[in-house]
């Protein structure tokens, strides 16, 4: 696929260090970083500053949405299912893309992995969708995987994924930064255990398909069984369910936006 990278982009991701996993491509483009939350998860630690140091060496820039919530406020909000503010949050987002003029945005891939990532893929195409019909502006959607190999394939995908060829100065920079980053080290290195160290020589935008967000998990998500062993071991109160917490907030999300189109139309 040939794909003008140069285009004004947007980096929308949920927790700080997951622009490691398109550092170059990060460098490259000097992107609109969006994060939602501070990166806490159970230590109550941020690592947003990490985050922004990163960002700020390879050029980028921050948006209005930059850490705002504690991850502990997002799942709160999740359990309760909060639809006010991940409608805000949409407004609010679609807004931004609108001021930087965004021709395309990259962010998290929805994996069943954590919800907070699927949250806010659902929110991130919600947003899209909404500047095209407000403003009748294109913007081009990708995703990119966070669990799996780089190049791997979404099951619905529909178009051709792009493809960043590193050169050695950028991998080696990439590098760098991936070890430079002590707050998710064991992560960076089960991720090199399992995919092999050359799998991240080459970065990949996958584009984003309404097949793909009507995707219904076949089996019970990651997060669940997951959630289900925290509870059980007195870390967590309660369990993030696909049916009983995530799909109503795709369902609301998906009822907003047609309000949204029908006041605009």
């Amino acid at each position: 696929m040939v794909f003008d990278f140069r285009q004004r982009a947007a980096l929308v991701i949920a927790h700080p260090g997951h622009e490691l996993s398109i550092y170059g491509w990060l460098e490259r483009v000097c992107p609109v970083v969006f994060v939602l939350t501070d990166g806490s998860g159970q230590s109550g630690t941020s690592r947003l500053d990490r985050t922004a140091t990163l960002i700020s060496q390879a050029g980028a820039s921050r948006g209005g949405i930059f850490g705002r919530f504690t991850d502990a406020a997002i799942y709160s909000a999740i359990l309760e299912t909060d639809f006010q503010l991940f409608y805000n949050l949409v407004d609010e987002l679609s807004l931004e893309l609108r001021r930087h003029e965004i021709d395309y945005v990259a962010g998290d891939a929805s994996e069943g992995y954590n919800p907070v990532h699927d949250l806010w893929r659902l929110m991130l195409n919600t947003a899209v969708r909404a500047v095209q019909s407000r403003s009748n502006r294109k913007i081009d959607n990708f995703d990119f995987p966070l669990t799996g190999r780089p190049d791997q394939t979404h099951p619905l995908q529909v178009g051709e994924t792009v493809r960043f060829a590193l050169d050695e100065a950028e991998f080696e920079r990439k590098i760098r930064a991936a070890e430079n980053y002590a707050e998710l080290g064991a992560e960076i290195e089960s991720a090199v255990r399992r995919n092999g160290f050359l799998a991240f020589r080459n970065e990949y935008l996958r584009p984003v398909s309404q097949a793909q967000e009507d995707y219904l998990f076949n089996d019970i998500p990651f997060y669940e069984r997951y959630g289900e062993r925290q509870v059980a071991a007195g870390v967590y109160s309660r369990v993030i369910r696909y049916e009983e917490h995530m799909r109503p907030i795709a369902d609301a999300l998906d009822q907003y936006e047609k309000k949204v189109m029908v006041h605009v139309l």
